[in-house]
């Protein structure tokens, strides 16, 4: 059985695969997580070359304890069979997830999940290779119940609005933005995702807002999706990264506060109270779970 890790995905930065330079930058970063990409920002006549170059990139930089991720190709394409065999045949201890883009089904986890146990088995892999989807069509959408509980490998879901918007036919100025429409364009779908998400208990992540000059909008969209449940969200470009960790971490006075009303409650319930009043706020069994949200997470970074 897939024992989860407990991984931090407030920043997930995209690079592409086929650019050293770019990597070792990434690497480098403060981003909680990276993806060396081998699909859309790489060309189909550089993707097979930019396999070694992932393959140095995972084996050779510092990457201390950032997530190391690759994004494989579409399922349906001729790459990504390739993408799985090369890189872990040469690189598998030094990866933590793959990351599959275009799911529309919980067989395309399965499919990855099959080949990737015989890979581990053939190779005598110590440790297993964890998995993260994007959803970004409309038939994921409508079987991401079945996707995010596919597996207890997968441990997180992406909201990829880019492909999305193509496939549903949503007009938007730029991929990630909002559009001519009242209210948050993406709210039913990040909604239903991370619904999915938590019910599976994994992950739920963002996708990308292009224009990454606009932090403005960018802080807004990090806000939405915290509010519904993301525990992070993408980045296309490093001058994102600290707006991402920024709002994905807790503010220090909400942790203080949810740790001085989660002590409380529970001293009262050791007591046989269970509601009780602290500084004029109600804390009950419900209240304690929300806080609880805050505590975990700030856990997970070590506050």
């Amino acid at each position: 059985m897939y024992q989860k890790p407990m991984r931090l995905r407030r920043c997930q930065l995209a690079v592409p695969g086929s650019d050293e330079y770019k990597m070792a930058k990434a690497v480098a970063s403060s981003a909680d997580h990276v993806f060396l990409d081998l699909e859309d920002s790489v060309a189909p006549s550089a993707k097979k070359a930019a396999r070694p170059k992932i393959i140095n990139a995972l084996k050779t930089l510092d990457w201390g304890d950032t997530v190391r991720c690759v994004r494989i190709n579409d399922l349906e394409s001729p790459y990504a069979y390739g993408d799985i065999i090369d890189i872990v045949k040469e690189a598998g201890e030094f990866i933590d997830v793959i990351m599959i883009p275009k799911v529309k089904h919980a067989r395309d986890i399965l499919w990855v999940e099959t080949l990737l146990r015989q890979l581990e088995q053939d190779l005598g892999l110590k440790k297993q290779i964890g998995l993260e989807a994007l959803i970004e069509e409309v038939e994921a959408m409508i079987n991401v119940e079945e996707i995010a509980s596919a597996t207890p490998r997968l441990e997180a879901i992406i909201f990829g609005m880019g492909d999305y918007s193509a496939s549903q036919g949503v007009i938007t100025k730029s991929i990630g933005g909002q559009a001519d429409y009242p209210g948050d364009v993406w709210h039913y779908a990040r909604n239903k995702m991370i619904i999915a998400a938590r019910a599976a208990g994994i992950d739920a992540v963002d996708g990308p807002y292009a224009d990454f000059k606009d932090d403005v909008t960018f802080t807004e969209e990090c806000k939405r999706a915290l509010t519904l449940g993301c525990v992070g969200k993408w980045a296309i470009h490093p001058a994102q990264i600290e707006t991402a960790l920024m709002t994905f971490s807790p503010d220090p006075d909400e942790l203080a506060l949810a740790r001085k009303l989660s002590l409380a409650y529970q001293e009262a319930e050791s007591e046989g109270i269970g509601a009780i009043q602290v500084d004029g706020i109600l804390v009950d069994a419900a209240s304690v779970r929300i806080y609880r949200n805050t505590i975990t997470r700030a856990e997970q970074m070590g506050l």
